[in-house]
């Protein structure tokens, strides 16, 4: 390990950053010297400028991935080596906010009747199951399950926010069937990693997404899920059902109840609610003769 990355780190874990942010914020970091053969700390805001428009132009990357390696830089530049950083000079690109693509209730259903084995298959059902992000999954512990309550405590989410889920009877059902066919029953982690998953480590979010591409792959999806569709998924169908968008931002654990409205431009329900003007309009019967 460099100096400069036991610097970073050191940084980063003091503030108690998440360890997917540290693990994302150290490779932009070793991405960027990587670009430039130089060390990070010997590069300046023109090449900063430089990588910015590379990571556009020719890695074609999303504007939010980008954000995140300016960010990873800004907190190198600014916490780490302890120099000056110019919003103006790096601004953040400006997003796109396209709506998400979700599955029907069938397709669902479908996706998860897809799974290559029985451990991918539990993985799909507590995805969609509980709306969980692929690394609050991961890190699902055998205690986090509480049936007496029947809901699941999530550690640690996003900005460091413990929450609790429903814990569906069928999902129950499934999890309680499923333990009982492992010969090697896990001590700590609800979803063991390793090739067999009886590890003492949990499963990577890597492995979580995996399982729902090779799903996909096999029920002919591919091109439109990922393990966050499931999360989609999960809440505009409560929305469809019925649930209040309140209810839905604490199962999802959005600190901005804006973030969860996006799920009324997906709900058929609400879309349907309203009719168009057009169907109000008393229009002639006779069609005009010209093409």
């Amino acid at each position: 390990m460099t100096h400069l990355r036991k610097m970073m780190l050191e940084e980063l874990e003091r503030r108690n950053y998440a360890q997917t942010t540290i693990d994302c914020y150290i490779q932009a970091i070793e991405d960027f010297a990587r670009h430039f053969h130089r060390p990070p700390d010997q590069l300046t805001p023109e090449h900063i400028r430089e990588y910015q428009a590379y990571l556009f132009r020719e890695r074609k990357l999303a504007a939010s991935t980008v954000t995140q390696r300016l960010a990873a830089l800004r907190f190198f530049y600014t916490q780490t080596i302890k120099k000056a950083w110019s919003v103006a000079d790096t601004p953040y690109p400006k997003k796109r906010r396209p709506l998400p693509s979700i599955l029907s209730p069938e397709e669902v259903a479908h996706l998860i009747d897809s799974s290559q084995t029985r451990f991918h298959r539990m993985v799909l059902m507590t995805l969609y199951g509980t709306g969980v992000r692929r690394a609050e999954l991961a890190r699902l512990q055998i205690t986090d399950i509480d049936s007496r309550r029947m809901v699941i405590h999530i550690r640690s989410g996003k900005g460091c926010q413990d929450r609790d889920v429903m814990l569906s009877p069928r999902l129950l059902e499934a999890l309680r069937d499923y333990w009982r066919g492992l010969k090697r029953k896990p001590r700590e982690w609800l979803f063991p990693g390793g090739s067999r998953h009886t590890s003492n480590r949990p499963i990577t979010p890597r492995a979580v997404w995996y399982a729902c591409q090779r799903a996909a792959q096999r029920a002919g999806l591919q091109n439109r899920v990922h393990p966050h569709t499931l999360r989609h998924c999960f809440a505009t169908h409560l929305l469809e059902n019925g649930a209040d968008l309140r209810t839905i931002q604490l199962l999802l654990g959005h600190h901005d109840l804006k973030e969860t409205a996006i799920y009324l431009h997906l709900s058929r329900r609400h879309l349907h609610a309203t009719a168009s003007p057009l169907d109000s309009l008393q229009l002639k019967d006779k069609s005009p003769q010209n093409p």
